[in-house]
């Protein structure tokens, strides 16, 4: 037994000694973390993530986004009209402002030039205030027009006197007769000046020929300012 030797194993061509090769742990792993990765990402998307839209809607989607363009430049458009027309009208309101600055220059010189002709004006012959410092009649068509000037003093310009005028008219009737006629009372107001222009109705178709005027304060019976004045 001790020269006997233990048989040496020899593999024959036909046996198959290489071992079978696996798929790698990692690999394994990280496929495994990457299907379960995209199955929560679907998950989340459809569970919690915007509503996909259908082909209908996202067209609906396309179309409310266009008309909202075509709005929003209307807008833009109108805009810069109105913003336009309200520069023009700026424009014209400083024109505007302009003219009646000089229209209110022109008043004041025209204040000054009228306070002077008040100044130069003759007194009333009667030298009462408010006086009639000018008056002028004309008839046509039946009624008598009168174009008056009553003034006061212009320490008194401050205060307004308020009454009547009264018209008493000496005239002659078609057939000849002569006789005096009282006309309705008209209602006065003076500052410094009060121009007086108007008409009233001659009654029975007198012709005037002599007209007294007569200035009465309120409750006073006697007359405040009185003139006569002769008709041609």
């Amino acid at each position: 037994m001790l020269g006997s030797k233990r048989p040496v194993f020899r593999p024959t061509a036909y046996d198959y000694s290489r071992r079978k090769r696996r798929i790698p742990r990692w690999l394994v792993l990280m496929l495994t973390g990457v299907i379960i990765g995209a199955g929560g990402l679907l998950f989340i998307q459809t569970s919690y993530g915007p509503t996909r839209l259908t082909v209908e809607q996202s067209e609906q989607l396309h179309f409310d986004l266009n008309s909202a363009n075509a709005e929003n430049q209307r807008l833009q458009s109108q805009l810069g009209q109105t913003t336009r027309e309200l520069e023009e009208i700026q424009t014209r309101l400083k024109s505007q402002q302009g003219s009646l600055d000089n229209h209110d220059q022109i008043v004041e010189a025209l204040k000054k030039d009228i306070d002077l002709f008040a100044d130069a004006m003759p007194a009333d012959p009667r030298g009462t205030s408010p006086g009639i410092r000018s008056a002028s009649f004309s008839t046509n068509d039946g009624k008598l027009n009168y174009n008056i000037l009553l003034m006061q003093d212009k320490e008194q310009a401050d205060q307004t006197f308020t009454g009547e005028m009264h018209f008493n008219i000496q005239g002659r009737y078609p057939n000849g007769r002569t006789g005096y006629i009282d006309l309705d009372p008209i209602e006065v107001s003076v500052g410094r000046y009060a121009h007086l222009i108007g008409d009233v109705t001659l009654p029975d178709g007198v012709s005037p020929r002599q007209i007294t005027i007569q200035i009465f304060e309120p409750g006073n019976k006697r007359a405040k300012a009185m003139r006569i004045i002769n008709i041609r």
